[in-house]
């Protein structure tokens, strides 16, 4: 399987850095460094899981890349998923780099950067399939590959010490939307010039056969839409594939449909692909969704965000009753033509459920086929191994069990397991014509954005977080005259999260006995530090707590000084 690079083509070695995409569904970033200087691949977001209340994003933590900005020589996008560019806005703020991108990952790209503000214009590039960008020592060349937004790419990079071959998410359709198989042909080429290292995606390595085409999902449609003309549909969709919603708008055409829009984002990439060439929209089928009173049910498709349930999504607030403009009722179906992304399928199941319990249809793609993936199943993985022929391989893109998983399928293929490198975010792969290991660490993790912060929700407040929603909270109160360290008032407890104080009074009162036995032995000892009266305070009080309730409440003392 492994084709040997010519060694007369290679000097050195370079470096193989993932600060993103190990271990995780999204927040994908690659560095890719040859002696001074490196490039970035991808630039990504994920989700917040359970463990992180009130978080709003997951973005890489860039540490290694503001202490080596001078080194940067730019940021290849392989295509317009939030996953694989929506932290790019973060990183720029940080740092003036240009970024490579197909025409409508640069247009969504402008769109989120309206939303954050730049002390600069950012340079962004538009590049094609077929074209070749030359950074310093790097040569990326964009190859196209299907997935489930257009002008997906992988890329060839090519340094010095040899080719890496990065394919981003892929899949092989032979039917696309838009007419544009996968380069095989080119892939091949590149293989046969010699792959050095190929870092390969792995989100459905553990799927047997090929993923569908995309065009398997309009005969779904095209059942949904005969077998409901009295009803208004909604569909539900990642609104950054352009050939579903082309699909649904198509759709609703040929069934004399208006088509209304819902939820910022959709509006933001529909407007981006119609404006550059990926969606068709005959002239008056686009309405505004303030419009929709005008027209009966059976004339209406709704095109809305939330197909992952998220809360502030416009799917979510029509089905909990909380959208300005859309009211939910008898005479609507509910489709949701797209598949949970691991960790939200809670999200996705509380707003199936209210439908339910509404008395709203829904459809989704466990029950008909209103989904199909944009990410290759095993034999299509496999095609990308034989037309590469890599001499070394890292898996990328997936849980620690699809890392593993891809492992095992490079194997099965031939490839010995000593050039198989199963790696950590933040690990440095060496690559080179005389061999390939592992050597140190960069600083990575996860930078967490709530609202406007970036950053200062660390570990400690997540920490504190997740014991208030848990155990809840306990404040004690109480006035001490600093002069000559006397109780002046209290303690007084208060309880929030805790207990029903009105039905605990047998509790709360023996708390404020501990709270005021602990002050004034604190006092009667001549302790003047604050700080050391509050963490006794605490301490004993916790134990009080324990001994009673087997609850560890988070106890935070409030001593005023007069």
């Amino acid at each position: 399987m492994a084709k040997k690079t010519k060694a007369t083509k290679e000097t050195g070695k370079y470096k193989v850095i993932m600060l993103g995409g190990l271990a995780e569904i999204g927040k994908n970033l690659a560095v890719i460094e040859y002696e001074n200087e490196m490039i970035v691949v991808d630039c990504g977001i994920g989700f917040p899981d359970d463990e992180m209340p009130g978080v709003d994003l997951v973005i890489p933590d860039f540490t290694y890349l503001k202490e080596n900005a001078d080194k940067l020589k730019g940021v290849f996008i392989t295509h317009g998923h939030e996953d694989h560019i929506g932290a790019v806005p973060y990183l720029l703020k940080l740092i003036d780099t240009p970024v490579f991108a197909t025409k409508l990952a640069i247009g969504i790209l402008k769109n989120k950067l309206r939303d954050h503000t730049l002390d600069y214009e950012p340079e962004l590039v538009s590049v094609e399939a077929g074209d070749s960008v030359k950074v310093g020592k790097f040569s990326v060349e964009y190859i196209r590959v299907n997935h489930s937004i257009a002008d997906a790419c992988c890329l060839a990079i090519r340094t010095p010490a040899g080719t890496i071959l990065h394919t981003g998410d892929f899949k092989l359709d032979t039917t696309p939307i838009d007419g544009e198989i996968m380069d095989l042909s080119r892939l091949a080429q590149v293989g046969n010039e010699g792959v050095l290292l190929l870092m390969c995606e792995s989100t459905n390595v553990e799927r047997p056969g090929y993923t569908p085409s995309e065009k398997t999902v309009g005969k779904a449609l095209d059942g949904i839409f005969r077998s409901n003309p009295d009803k208004r549909l909604i569909f539900s969709t990642f609104s950054s594939n352009v050939h579903r919603v082309q699909q649904i708008i198509d759709h609703s055409v040929r069934y004399g449909r208006k088509v209304a829009i819902t939820g910022r984002s959709m509006l933001n990439i529909v407007s981006a692909a119609v404006e550059l060439g990926y969606m068709d929209v005959p002239e008056k089928v686009l309405i505004d969704i303030s419009e929709i009173k005008r027209y009966s049910p059976e004339q209406l498709t709704i095109l809305s965000t939330g197909s992952q349930g998220e809360p502030m999504s416009a799917l979510h607030r029509m089905a909990f009753g909380e959208h300005d403009r859309v009211q939910l009722g008898p005479k609507d179906l509910v489709i949701i033509s797209a598949h949970p992304i691991p960790g939200n399928e809670k999200l996705v199941d509380k707003v199936i459920n209210e439908l339910y319990r509404k008395g709203i249809s829904v459809h989704r793609d466990s029950s008909t086929d209103v989904h199909v993936s944009g990410h290759a199943c095993r034999e299509e993985i496999k095609l990308m191994h034989a037309l590469t022929r890599p001499s070394y391989f890292m898996p990328i893109h997936g849980e620690s069990k699809h890392l593993f998983e891809h492992k095992n399928l490079a194997v099965e293929m031939g490839m010995s397991p000593d050039r198989i490198f199963v790696s950590e975010i933040g690990k440095v792969l060496e690559v080179g014509a005389s061999g390939a290991a592992f050597n140190g660490t960069v600083p990575a993790g996860r930078t967490l954005i709530d609202g406007s912060g970036i950053g200062d929700v660390g570990n400690i407040v997540l920490r504190d977080r997740k014991h208030l929603s848990e155990d809840g909270l306990i404040v004690v109160v109480a006035v001490v005259n600093d002069f000559d360290m006397t109780l002046v008032s209290g303690p007084d407890i208060i309880s929030r999260g805790f207990v029903y104080v009105k039905e605990s009074e047998e509790l709360m009162a023996e708390l404020k006995s501990a709270a005021y036995d602990s002050l004034s032995d604190s006092l009667g000892e001549g302790l003047k530090d604050f700080t050391q009266i509050k963490n006794r305070l605490k301490d004993d009080l916790s134990k009080t707590i324990y001994q009673m309730t087997r609850r560890r409440p988070m106890v935070l003392p409030v001593i005023m000084n007069i």
